[in-house]
Parts: C-alpha cells; sequence; structure tokens
C-alpha cells in the first residue's frame, strides 16, 4: 500500500502558453502588486500575483463610502482607483520581482485605444511578466458606457489589437452579469486569448433602513466572497463544458475544499480574492491544504482532477 505522506506531488499546472508552479493565483484588485501581503507569507510560493487594474493615467476612484461587508462577503465599490500604468512600472514591479514573484499584469481601459496604449507602455517590461489580464467589466464609453462584457464583438476585436502589440498569453477577465459568457469567451479566443478568468463581482447594491441611503455612494457595487461561490462555480462548470480556454476560476474560494472545487468542475486554476481581507496569509492555506488533499486521496498530478467532474457525466451519458 503506498505511503501517502511521502507522495510527490505535481502541483504545476498550464494555461494555454502561461505555466504556473502551482494552481493558486490572486485576483486582481484584491492584493495590489503583493509588497503589502509579503509580510505575512512568502508570495513567491504561489503560482502567480495578478495586480490591480491599472489604466493609462491615474484614477481616483469613487467616493467613499465604497465597501460594505455583507453576512457572507462584501460589497465593493472601489472605481478601479489606481496610479496608473508608469507608476506600476517605476515603482512597484521591480519591488514584486525582487520577491520572487510570478506577475500577471491586469490593465483596463475605457475603449480600445486606451487599452492599446497601455499596451504599448508594457512593450519594455514584458519580458518581465507572466502574462496579461485584460479587465473588460469595466465601461466602454464608445458604446455608451456599457460594460465592455456586453458586446462581445468589442472583446474580440480589443484582444487581437492588444495581441498585435504585444508577444504575452492574454487572459480576458469576464463578468458574470451579462447572459453570454460562452459568447464573450468565444470571442475571446478568436481575438487571441489564452485563458478567461471567471467570475468577476456580482452586481448588488445594500440600504440603511435608519438613514434610508444606499450603504454606497454610488449606490451599486459588486458583490464577492462566499456568497457567490455557488454561481461562479456553475459559470465556470459550463463554461468548462463548452472547451473553448481553459480557466481561472474564481469567485469565494476562501478554503482549499472550494479550490478543489473549482478545479474538479473545470477550472485549471483558482484565483483567491476577498479571503485576503479576513485572512491574509489565505493563499498558502489554501495552497497546503490542496497538496495535503492530493497527498490523502494518492493524486500525483494536480492536472489530474480539472475538469473530473465533466468527464464523469460524460462517461455517465455516453
Amino acid at each position: 500500500m503506498t505511503d501517502s505522506s511521502n507522495l510527490e506531488t505535481d502541483l504545476s499546472v498550464s494555461l494555454g502558453r502561461i505555466k504556473l508552479s502551482n494552481p493558486v493565483i490572486t485576483c486582481s484588485g484584491t492584493f495590489a502588486s503583493g509588497m503589502e501581503y509579503s509580510k505575512f507569507f512568502n508570495i513567491s510560493e504561489l503560482g502567480a500575483v495578478v495586480t490591480k487594474s491599472y489604466s493609462l493615467e491615474k484614477k481616483q476612484g469613487n467616493p467613499p463610502p465604497r465597501i460594505w461587508e455583507t453576512a457572507c462577503g462584501m460589497i465593493n465599490s472601489i472605481g478601479l482607483q489606481n496610479e496608473g500604468i508608469g507608476h506600476f512600472i517605476n515603482n512597484q514591479l521591480g519591488e514584486a520581482k525582487k520577491k520572487g514573484a510570478e506577475i500577471i499584469l491586469s490593465i483596463f481601459g475605457y475603449d480600445i485605444k486606451e487599452f492599446k496604449n497601455i499596451a504599448g507602455r508594457i512593450k519594455s517590461i514584458a519580458r518581465d511578466l507572466l502574462a496579461l489580464e485584460l479587465n473588460f467589466s469595466c465601461p466602454n464609453v464608445d458604446r455608451g458606457g456599457m460594460s465592455f462584457c456586453a458586446y462581445p464583438d468589442m472583446i474580440k476585436m480589443t484582444v487581437s489589437e492588444i495581441k498585435n502589440i504585444l508577444d504575452l498569453p492574454l487572459i480576458a477577465k469576464l463578468s458574470p452579469n451579462f447572459n453570454n459568457v460562452r459568447e464573450t469567451a468565444t470571442a475571446a479566443k478568436e481575438g487571441g486569448a489564452d485563458a478567461v478568468s471567471l467570475i468577476n463581482t456580482i452586481t448588488a447594491t445594500a440600504f440603511d433602513i435608519e438613514t434610508f441611503k444606499p450603504r454606497l455612494a454610488s449606490i451599486t457595487g459588486g458583490l464577492s466572497g462566499p456568497a457567490v461561490k455557488p454561481i461562479a462555480l456553475l459559470k465556470v462548470f459550463e463554461l468548462a463544458g463548452e472547451n473553448i480556454l481553459p480557466i481561472i476560476g474564481m469567485g469565494g474560494i476562501a478554503g482549499w475544499e472550494d479550490a478543489v472545487e473549482f478545479m474538479i468542475a473545470g477550472a485549471s486554476a483558482v484565483g483567491i480574492g476577498t479571503a485576503f481581507f479576513s485572512a491574509p496569509d489565505a493563499g498558502k492555506k489554501i495552497l497546503e491544504g490542496l497538496e495535503e488533499y492530493l497527498k490523502r486521496k494518492n493524486i500525483e498530478n494536480v492536472a489530474d482532477i480539472i475538469g473530473i467532474v465533466l468527464k464523469n457525466n460524460y462517461e455517465k451519458s455516453g
């Protein structure tokens, strides 16, 4: 009988051209550039650190209040506040690389032109990046301010334009707020994306019953945390069944059990986000728990559990 305690596990996974030493990464917008969390654990142990989303110029974000804790998560309306891509290039990338972390840079633009201008700035640091995430949840001024994810053709066009500028693996970050995840993922693939990340936050709100005012200055925000996990899990499972692109699953992952559940549903990697606000070392604990799980199950390669639910269902239906 095999002694599982001595089992050597292989945690490496691949998402197209993106090679990760393990499937546990961070979600953009929750981990800054990684420096804030490096005092809690060695961030280089993660498969990758995904930065906050950067725009071309500095953005102030929304006025406060812009965070409200819910019974099982939180609603945020930060408004994509950031110091601009130049600040990341000049001040943050070097520090993150010193920590030994693999960096996935997240960017957003209000139109294709801004996306392209940011990509042009990134050319000088492309060698220092593992991949580039395109946050398509931002409003598209060319289409009346609606999110890019409302228009699959814009996603295809943007990915294609950036691919012509940069020789970097591209990840399309998709929204669950439109009933078109299959269409947006297909558009991302047609444009040349290597993977998708799913899901971003779900539009939500909250009100103060004493003052009769919204809890957030912007009224609406994005719900994240354990409350969204069942929804996120279904979106990942359904999209994985379409076999369009490799998926980074995210949405309410708070423990290693959640990470395993997303992977067996079809995610090739998992993003940790809101969990970091209550447990700054959540990524490290989830990674350790995942490895212990594989040893207990006598599974040598974590890649073997990816989509196992889909495979089992297919075999039964076949």
